[in-house]
């Protein structure tokens, strides 16, 4: 087994340029501005680099101890890495074999129609789910995708965050309050909080974006953040 090591990791998201700057504000998928973005396209439209980080889930996974049968990605921009993570970590496991795991896959758009595991989903998670977001800002995407599994009857167990951007809801809680309060512990594989700093001092975008993410961070962030020092 892989140990997970936080720093490769981090060196993996800031080499394949998982996060990036704007001068000019963008708007989110949670209607919030923002002069940074967080986004794994380019990871996962690559086969060699989504099989790395998918052995990193894994890998972080089992240094958990984390208990789970199936891994499922949130539509849509989860939904090849939670494929290849269940097909790596299904080849390993004493049990493989034919009918042992599913390969689960959800719909984006669910079907106006029909039963639930044809109405969400091309394969129905099953067992104990561990569902995988690519990026939590208010968690809004990752929720709905919760409440959609239970009432489909799936168990799920825990949620994998791999870039958390680190801001409190609308509500004033944080993503990890609102996923624990649904009864499914939340975890992230690295944090805004921790990742800006490196890829600030690496891209060098300069002092004027420095203080306006340092002004989203004192607005938003579950912490202050300090980059234009």
């Amino acid at each position: 087994m892989n140990k997970f090591n936080q720093n490769e990791f981090n060196s993996f998201i800031a080499e394949n340029d998982v996060y990036g700057f704007f001068k000019e504000a963008i708007t989110l998928k949670s209607g919030r501005k923002s002069h940074f973005y967080a986004n794994w396209r380019n990871v996962v439209e690559d086969v060699y680099r989504t099989e790395k980080l998918a052995e990193f889930v894994i890998a972080f996974v089992e240094d958990r101890n984390i208990g789970v049968d199936t891994f499922y990605g949130v539509p849509e921009g989860a939904t090849k890495l939670g494929v290849m993570t269940q097909y790596l970590w299904a080849r390993r496991q004493p049990s493989f074999g034919p009918g042992s795991h599913v390969l689960a896959m959800g719909r984006a758009l669910p079907k106006d129609h029909g039963a639930a595991k044809d109405k969400y989903f091309v394969g129905m998670p099953r067992g104990r789910v561990l569902v995988i977001e690519d990026v939590t800002t208010t968690g809004g995407s990752s929720l709905k995708t919760l409440e959609f599994l239970k009432e489909s009857g799936v168990t799920v167990t825990a949620l994998l965050s791999l870039t958390n951007r680190m801001e409190k809801r609308d509500d004033g809680s944080s993503v990890k309050e609102a996923v624990e309060n649904l009864g499914v512990s939340f975890y992230n594989m690295s944090s805004a909080l921790e990742m800006l700093p490196l890829v600030y001092k690496r891209l060098q975008p300069g002092s004027e974006i420095g203080v306006a993410i340092d002004a989203e961070f004192e607005k938003y962030g579950v912490e202050k953040l300090s980059l234009k020092d």
